[in-house]
């Protein structure tokens, strides 16, 4: 029997998310002057203010308000009648030192006995439904609203919208777990006052269905392209009026968006979150070494598709449990258990191991903060650190956990 499954997304202008990139944003700008620095940082958006908590330890200085008001004047909340601006909106600080019991067991004399910074499970997951090894639905989910945004900065249509948005994607699949078509489409966009709320409802909708859905389209492979069909349900703006949004219509908080950062609520998820997070905190870079393997193990062929387990002791490097799960879908002769064991073979999942080969110790975090952490592309560009006192340009690679660079290795595991 056919059955419905669904994604949604946020866009960089929802509240959680902007708490996200300020978390992240302060994390890159201690990274970018001390790779070694430990930093936990939480961050709660609201009308007109935004609190910054947490724990650091590092020998570096950041100004954690100018960090603030750089990642909200980006996104676009950049006027005051958006009730939340960059430039005016009242920032209060209350950072202190990472506890020393913590540090202990995290802090050791090299790499390979480097302790998880907490306990923990983390999943990694991939499937064969895109070209990313990501399901469909998250994917479509945001790329509808990476695609709003860039329509609002180009400002040549749609010249109504405002940051804050959400994407809701239903995908449609046969008796035979595949998909058959895109279902339904929910959009929701903060935009600027219209005449009359009948006037706003038809000009959005018109312009999702003739501008933002044929670019999103465009955007994505054939073998995709083909899912859109003239039956798509479509829902915009169902509460009929967007106006208040952003931090000002709903308090945000950092971590609040597990499942659109992750995979739409496919495979599963240990429950922490990434964002503010130094790599020695295994919540995020166990999940994005998981990933890894996940995607590594798909394109190689083992099985169209897998989630990966991972969990740790705190202080401890060595994983206490590694899990698979092919859902039957294995195109090896070996059970999952035994998959499960040549890949604690084949990767090394030890915190401080994971992070010098996934290169977790850049400023790489805040472009992560906003459509989701997988199925991005991986790029190398220039960044800025600081060392001593001066200004230093390298190249730094970005979503190094999603590189195709151990297929061979996997294939000559299995025979493939």
């Amino acid at each position: 029997m056919g059955y419905l499954f669904t994604s949604e997304s946020v866009s960089e202008g929802h509240p959680d998310k902007v708490a996200d990139q300020i978390s992240d944003g302060i994390l890159d700008e201690f990274l970018r002057r001390d790779p070694e620095c430990k930093v936990a940082c939480e961050t709660l958006t609201t009308t007109g203010l935004i609190v910054i908590s947490g724990e650091v330890r590092a020998e570096a200085y950041v100004d954690v308000q100018d960090v603030a008001r750089r990642v909200v004047n980006r996104i676009g909340y950049t006027k005051a009648e958006y009730k939340f601006d960059g430039n005016s909106c009242g920032i209060i600080s209350a950072i202190h030192e990472q506890s020393v019991d913590i540090n202990r067991g995290v802090v050791k004399a090299s790499p390979e006995e480097q302790g998880a910074g907490d306990q923990g499970m983390m999943f990694g997951y991939a499937c064969k439904e895109t070209d990313d090894y990501m399901p469909l639905s998250v994917v479509l989910s945001h790329v509808l609203l990476m695609e709003l945004a860039k329509i609002r900065r180009e400002g040549k249509e749609m010249t109504y919208l405002r940051p804050d948005a959400k994407s809701q994607v239903t995908i449609e699949y046969g008796d035979d777990n595949k998909i058959k078509r895109v279902h339904t489409i929910v959009i929701s966009t903060q935009h600027d006052e219209f005449d009359t709320d009948e006037k706003m409802q038809a000009q959005i909708k018109k312009d999702v269905q003739n501008i933002l859905i044929p670019r999103v389209k465009a955007h994505m492979q054939t073998s995709v392209q083909k899912y859109f069909d003239n039956n798509i349900i479509l829902h915009v703006n169902p509460t009929g009026k967007f106006v208040i949004g952003g931090p000002h219509g709903d308090t945000g908080l950092t971590g609040r968006k597990i499942i659109v950062d992750t995979y739409g609520g496919k495979g599963a998820h240990g429950g922490g979150a990434f964002s503010g997070k130094d790599p020695s905190k295994v919540d995020r870079s166990a999940a994005y070494a998981v990933r890894h393997i996940a995607k590594n193990m798909v394109a190689a062929g083992v099985a169209d598709e897998m989630l990966v387990q991972v969990a740790y002791a705190i202080g401890v490097a060595q994983p206490v449990s590694i899990f698979v799960n092919c859902y039957g879908t294995a195109h090896v002769k070996f059970a999952d258990e035994v998959i499960a064991e040549k890949i604690s073979q084949l990767f090394d999942l030890r915190p401080g191991m994971l992070i010098d080969r996934l290169m977790l110790k850049n400023p790489i975090y805040e472009e992560t903060a906003a459509y989701g952490h997988f199925g991005r592309d991986h790029k190398v560009a220039p960044v800025k650190f600081m060392v001593n006192g001066r200004e230093v340009v390298r190249n730094v690679e970005f979503f190094t956990w999603e590189k195709l660079d151990y297929v061979d290795k996997v294939k000559a595991e299995f025979g493939l």
